[in-house]
């Protein structure tokens, strides 16, 4: 299991100044580097004998050599058993920190091996004389949560990993950075092209499946070689030999089976979990919504180690989530890949009731069948409606229809009560009004036939 809190308890945020004999680690206060007024550098440098003879004054104090122990210069770095031993002979405790970076020396150690910046050897030297003095491999830095071991996975000193790992317990190898993605080392290593640090950590016994929080196994997070300008071409060929060399560590199955899940007991919750379910009417294994946009089922509910206070785990009926039910190495359900998500509880609410809320709204009545007026199209193009007095139901209803053109004929031969009068369309229809067949053959020889819709007024007799 991989805990991603401080191995130790300080008090209070920081802890000012420093003492001869530490019961606790102190964390300094912030200072300035120490230079001579008349330097000619910008930057520290042990081997100038002004500067040599600052790092050698017993009034330096801790914090002020931790400022120089901060210059990323070869002058500082390749000097790192120098200052480090002024920095211990003034009472500073092998694991006490830096103010400002939150770093320990065993952390500043590990980045002084650096290729191209620090002298490995000297690194690899002071480091074990730290840990023989008790400094602790699993101290992260509150600002970065990185552990030595990140550091120098980061760095690329496959030596010091090497020494970190010694005199950590087993399993440390795959100890998880939430700065990285709740990744491990060799994440770390990987996502920055550290081709030496990448195959020590495998020899050392670095899982190649572990996936961070974002699923992403160490050979995911390899930059794609394709994506890297000209001038990196270097880059793109280390690139491609870490993809390779990461995949083909990964375990291979033989006959891969489907994920089948297996009948899990419900975890045992704390006092607080069941007293918050119980007020929200929720009990592991039924169907919850979060933020009320995903739906699966409770499978979890209770404290974590990647963040404070209650979280609920949901199975998700979607692969929408982050992971399989684990965080950083922990795992606290089990589902598939993907659909698995952590939220906080209040962001939880039950299904159920989503639905019931849904479901109460009254629903809208279905209008039964009413009569209305026909409506017919005058001259004008105005639509009218209603119907005329001192005409009989049968002769003064006006209805508007489409129908083809040789009905009409049929229509005025079956000696129907209602003449029809259209107008041509473009799509060989008519609109048609039944109109009183008196008054239509009455003048039928005056009028012109098909009759004009917009001579025709209904009731009269029509007039030239």
């Amino acid at each position: 299991m991989t805990k991603e809190d401080v191995s130790e308890d300080v008090k209070g945020d920081s802890v000012l100044g420093w003492s001869s004999s530490h019961q606790r680690p102190v964390i300094h206060q912030v200072a300035s580097a120490p230079m001579p007024s008349d330097c000619e550098f910008s930057f520290f440098d042990p081997s100038d004998p002004q500067c040599r003879e600052v790092l050698l004054d017993p009034r330096t104090t801790i914090p002020e050599l931790f400022a120089v122990l901060r210059q990323w210069v070869p002058q500082v770095q390749r000097n790192i058993c120098v200052i480090g031993h002024e920095i211990l002979k003034r009472g500073c405790g092998v694991n006490d920190r830096d103010g400002l970076t939150d770093m320990s020396l065993l952390h500043y150690c590990c980045k002084a091996g650096a290729q191209g910046i620090g002298d490995v050897d000297a690194a690899v030297d002071f480091a074990r004389q730290l840990l023989a003095l008790g400094a602790d491999p699993n101290l992260r830095s509150r600002w970065t949560n990185m552990r030595a071991l990140h550091y120098a996975a980061y760095f690329d000193v496959p030596q010091l990993i090497q020494v970190v790992l010694q005199a950590s317990q087993p399993g440390e190898v795959d100890a998880t950075c939430s700065d990285f993605d709740f990744g491990t080392a060799l994440h770390i290593a990987a996502s920055n092209l550290c081709l030496s640090a990448v195959k020590c950590l495998l020899e050392l016994g670095a899982n190649p499946a572990f996936r961070n929080e974002k699923g992403h196994c160490p050979a995911d997070v390899v930059p794609d070689p394709l994506d890297m300008p000209l001038e990196m071409a270097d880059g793109a060929a280390v690139a491609s030999e870490l993809r390779t060399l990461l995949r083909r560590a990964l375990p291979r199955l033989s006959s891969p089976l489907p994920f089948a899940p297996q009948a899990q007991s419900p975890p045992a919750l704390s006092e607080k979990a069941k007293v918050q379910l119980a007020s929200m009417g929720v009990r592991i294994g039924d169907s919850v919504v979060i933020a009320g946009q995903k739906v699966g089922t409770l499978r979890f509910c209770g404290s974590t180690e990647f963040s404070a206070g209650l979280w609920a785990g949901v199975e998700l009926d979607k692969p929408e989530g982050k992971n399989d039910g684990s965080v950083a190495g922990v795992q606290y359900f089990t589902c598939r890949m993907k659909y698995g998500i952590f939220a906080p509880l209040s962001k939880i609410s039950k299904a159920a009731d989503r639905n019931k809320s849904c479901g109460t709204r009254t629903a809208t009545p279905v209008r039964p069948p009413r009569r209305v007026p026909a409506k017919f199209k005058t001259g004008k193009g105005k639509i009218r409606g209603g119907t005329t007095t001192g005409q009989s139901q049968s002769t003064n209803k006006n209805i508007i229809i489409k129908i083809p053109f040789f009905l009409l004929l049929c229509m005025l031969l079956s000696g129907t009560s209602g003449i029809p009068c259209f107008e041509q369309s473009s799509s060989n229809l008519a609109c048609i009004q039944l109109l009183p067949r008196e008054a239509i053959l009455s003048h039928f020889s005056r009028t012109q036939w098909p009759l004009p819709l917009k001579q025709v007024s209904v009731g009269a007799p029509h007039k030239d």
